[in-house]
């Protein structure tokens, strides 16, 4: 509390600054539908767990899976703004995954081999989202 009564700076109050986590929250959101939505539909589960197993990702069978749903519910309930916290800390694995086990060994910039600029931008965005929390225009703080 600040010394007015009304909530901290930066804690999803309502303030000016909530909403830079309601952006961040929704195009998080928005980018993990969209890989939802490719590993299910795009290129199917059967793909997804043999591109994972082309990578050597351990479990790809459990981890395809992981991705379709962790991506996919909780891509959606960043976009609400429900749970938001629990949303993104459940895509930290995923992305971490990403950025050391797949495109740390491709070299900074995104190219025709990959490349980790994006995976560690959405690994970044993903904790801080974590740590700010919903932000303004949430279905729930």
């Amino acid at each position: 509390m600040t010394r007015g009564g009304g909530p901290p700076p930066g804690d999803g109050g309502g303030g000016i600054d909530s909403y830079g986590a309601t952006i961040l929250r929704i195009v998080l959101g928005i980018i993990y539908l969209g890989h939802a939505y490719l590993a299910l539909f795009g290129a199917g589960p059967r793909a997804t767990v043999a591109m994972q197993r082309s990578l050597g990702l351990p479990l790809p069978e459990v981890g395809a899976w992981y991705v379709i749903l962790a991506h996919g519910v909780g891509g959606g309930l960043l976009i609400l703004g429900l749970w938001t916290r629990w949303a993104a800390l459940v895509n930290l694995p995923i992305m971490a995954g990403a950025f050391f086990l797949v495109h740390l060994r491709e070299g900074f910039f995104m190219g025709p081999k990959g490349g980790y600029e994006f995976a560690l931008l959405v690994l970044a965005a993903t904790l801080a989202q974590v740590f700010l929390g919903s932000g303004a225009l949430a279905l729930r703080r």
